[in-house]
């Protein structure tokens, strides 16, 4: 067993919010500057360039797993990781049949699709920023359809986290881990029964790897990450 250093939220230039700089290859680039094993890249709503990190992962060393972070009717952002690149664009399928608007680049910014060369391929017009019509229900049963993890985004923040549009977790939905992404180091209330994470959130390069994750695995990849989250055959989540 090793320990591994996993950021498992960044965001790339598809995201209308975050910086234009944050292509599929420079994110892997940071990433491997910042001494991270694993990286998760999750775009608002939408998958279209988490192939494009996985090859640039593949080009430089780094290990990308595919994920999306999704809106919620109830504005909750959940994450969902997947092992395959198929699983997280099938989930895209799903959501896209059930996210209305277009985008509109002059107010929330634009959403670039880019391969891992840093060459633009198009732009997605779909509002990512929105929220879909699907619950979190509805949600997290797509995402273990697809053998997917169900992440709670940013608990620990005031706006967009369960806990400020909810203010608790639904009784039967099955929550593989939560995420915090500020400096809380002591944990109180409801959250404090699931495995945690946490991650940067990054909108910008210099924020990835700014909170990672500590795992003890046999080598970084999304089966060895599932088994830390349930504390499996030795594997462990170290902070």
């Amino acid at each position: 067993m090793k320990i591994f250093k996993a950021d498992l939220h960044i965001h790339s230039c598809l995201s209308p919010c975050a910086d234009l700089d944050m292509s599929p290859k420079a994110i892997v680039e940071e990433g491997l500057r910042k001494g991270l094993d694993l990286i998760a890249i999750c775009d608002h709503n939408s998958a279209e360039n988490v192939g494009a990190g996985i090859r640039a992962g593949k080009n430089k060393g780094l290990v990308v797993i595919p994920g999306i972070e999704i809106c919620t009717k109830e504005e909750v952002h959940v994450l969902a990781l997947f092992e395959k690149e198929e699983d997280a664009l099938s989930m895209q399928n799903i959501i896209y049949r059930y996210l209305k608007g277009t985008n509109r680049p002059e107010i929330f910014g634009d959403q670039v699709i880019v391969n891992e060369f840093d060459e633009v391929e198009g732009f997605n017009m779909k509002l990512l920023i929105g929220a879909t019509q699907l619950n979190i229900y509805q949600i997290e049963k797509e995402v273990h359809k697809r053998k997917g993890l169900f992440i709670l985004s940013h608990v620990d923040r005031p706006s967009y986290s369960i806990i400020s549009q909810l203010g608790f977790i639904p009784n039967g939905i099955k929550v593989d881990a939560v995420e915090i992404c500020g400096g809380i180091t002591k944990i109180k209330g409801f959250i404090e029964n699931y495995p945690i994470v946490r991650s940067s959130d990054a909108h910008f390069l210099k924020d990835i790897g700014k909170k990672y994750t500590k795992l003890l695995l046999k080598e970084p990849n999304f089966g060895e990450l599932v088994y830390a989250l349930e504390g499996k055959e030795g594997r462990a989540i170290l902070q």
